[in-house]
């Protein structure tokens, strides 16, 4: 779907998801399947290891917790930013709010202290383990760019937490 050209706009993609937003999985058998997290719990649940998801209780609750801590409080807020400020949004988000986007900037930057300090004595998102957690907050890292945001220098463990899980070959993909 060219989302510059606002295919998923189109009857045809509506026919698929009516919310006309990606992503979208259509199965074999017609099954259609939105929502990120949705997809990702369809693939993990055909092949299940490495579990992104946790292996008992506790680290499924961790990586929940952070995943969506990850996902309302980092990646809406630079998607936000993003969708109400860059002039190539201007057709997609009708009304673009300025205001909304400099609203949520300090929000990113508060979550981001948070973030960091949760860091400091683990590798990855929500623990040892690389997760989803991981990749939601590495979306929306690399979402701040075109957002023209920065991760501040004061966020050390953010910092390196960015910079190992961008070296994963399945970031690259």
């Amino acid at each position: 779907v060219d989302l510059g050209a606002m295919q998923q706009r189109s009857e045809a993609f509506a026919a698929i998801n009516p919310i006309m937003r990606v992503p979208a999985l259509v199965l074999d058998d017609g099954t259609v399947i939105t929502e990120s997290i949705a997809i990702c719990r369809y693939f993990e649940a055909l092949q299940p290891d490495p579990p992104l998801f946790g292996r008992d209780a506790l680290e499924i609750a961790r990586i929940e917790m952070w995943n969506r801590r990850l996902e309302l409080h980092f990646l809406f807020p630079v998607s936000h930013v993003f969708r109400n400020s860059h002039p190539a949004m201007k057709e997609m988000e009708v009304p673009q709010v300025p205001a909304w986007a400099e609203a949520n900037k300090p929000r990113i930057m508060e979550f981001l202290d948070i973030f960091d300090r949760a860091l400091k004595d683990r590798p990855f998102a929500a623990g040892d383990r690389y997760s989803v957690a991981d990749i939601t907050g590495l979306v929306a890292a690399d979402f701040m760019k075109p957002a023209k945001l920065t991760v501040p220098e004061s966020c050390v463990n953010v910092r390196r937490w960015h910079a190992t899980v961008s070296a994963r070959p399945s970031a690259s993909a």
